[in-house]
């Protein structure tokens, strides 16, 4: 249950103002389907999480302890300092004449697996006897702020005060991936 959990509240925050919410609220405005936009969205997020995953479970065993830790802090940190940089805006995949749900699917599954999410998801599942809770917890909180994001839409979504929520998260994710690498170097 702890890797469902870190999982979980790891990716509801660092998906607020990424590119993967931002892109759901942009084909959600499009498609006129939110409904959809969140259906492909939790296939995308769960394949994406589903292949991190399995990668962790294939690396984890061959990890000492301590550096499944230095790996997960390593991952907290690269998500951290992203996170200070403004987010680019996605590609609005305008070009892509493969219908709706293959639009969807595919365009969050490519921004999503390209995502910090997979390395924290890839990194907590190293450290758990039952990898799939990572990958399930990973797409549950990413749903949690796609699914508004998809309902707002786009105008709605970038009023939000997306920046100062980024580098608050950011800093989060700094402070607990010093933590645990100073814990993983046996320094505190």
């Amino acid at each position: 249950m702890d890797a469902l959990m870190a999982a979980l509240v790891a990716a509801a925050l660092a998906q607020v103002g990424d590119r993967t919410a931002w892109l759901a609220a942009i084909l959600s405005d499009r498609y006129r389907k939110p409904g959809l936009v969140i259906a492909m969205a939790a296939l995308a997020l769960f394949a994406a999480s589903g292949l991190a995953a399995a990668l962790g479970a294939v690396i984890g065993p061959k990890l000492a302890p301590n550096a499944q830790q230095l790996m997960l802090a390593l991952a907290l940190l690269l998500q951290g300092g992203g996170s200070f940089f403004p987010a680019r805006a996605p590609e609005r995949l305008d070009r892509w004449k493969i219908g709706a749900i293959a639009t969807t699917a595919l365009g969050l599954f490519i921004l999503a697996f390209g995502d910090g999410v997979q390395f924290i998801v890839l990194t907590l599942a190293a450290r758990t006897p039952v990898p799939a809770l990572a990958a399930i917890g990973a797409t549950i909180g990413s749903l949690v702020v796609i699914v508004p994001a998809a309902l707002m839409g786009e105008a709605a979504w970038l009023r939000l005060p997306l920046k100062p929520l980024r580098i608050a998260i950011g800093t989060v994710f700094l402070i607990f991936g010093i933590v645990l690498a100073l814990g993983a170097l046996r320094l505190v």
